[in-house]
């Protein structure tokens, strides 16, 4: 006679899931970055030292752009003066520890990529997705990207 084996459940968000099922997420482990468009890129740069202490972390000047925060926090601030509506953030994203499985889980499930997989950064690579509600989200293999 065979022994049955018990499947492993998870709990998540008060549902229980089974490991077969949790092999198929995507794991996120933590908040990567808000990437936003803001008026004046040098306003918003004091703006978030003076209260929050944040250093500039890249200087991108060809994209009127600069990376700030700390060890923790990153904010990608595109400077466009004329930006409609006011508060626009453009993309989030997720650290995920499980990167080389993104493309085959996405696909599965029918999840908009942009840019046909994989960017290649500098120290890292992310791959772009969208949501159901047309937010874009950055999936990044090392936090920060690296910075």
């Amino acid at each position: 006679m065979k022994k049955r084996r018990e499947d492993r459940l998870y709990i998540i968000n008060n549902y229980e899931l089974p490991e077969i099922i949790m092999s198929r997420i995507l794991k996120a482990t933590s908040m990567d970055h808000v990437n936003m468009t803001v008026k004046n890129l040098e306003e918003s740069v004091k703006f978030y030292k003076d209260l929050f202490g944040f250093e500039i972390k890249k200087e991108q000047p060809d994209d009127k752009s600069k990376i700030i925060g700390n060890d923790n926090i990153k904010l990608c601030l595109y400077e466009d003066p004329d930006m409609e509506p006011e508060g626009a953030i453009a993309h989030f994203g997720f650290h995920v520890e499980n990167f080389d499985e993104i493309m085959e889980i996405c696909k599965s499930l029918d999840v908009k990529i942009y840019y046909d997989g994989p960017v290649q950064f500098e120290k890292s690579r992310s791959v772009y997705i969208c949501d159901p509600n047309g937010y874009d989200i950055e999936l990044s293999e090392v936090p920060g990207g690296g910075l």
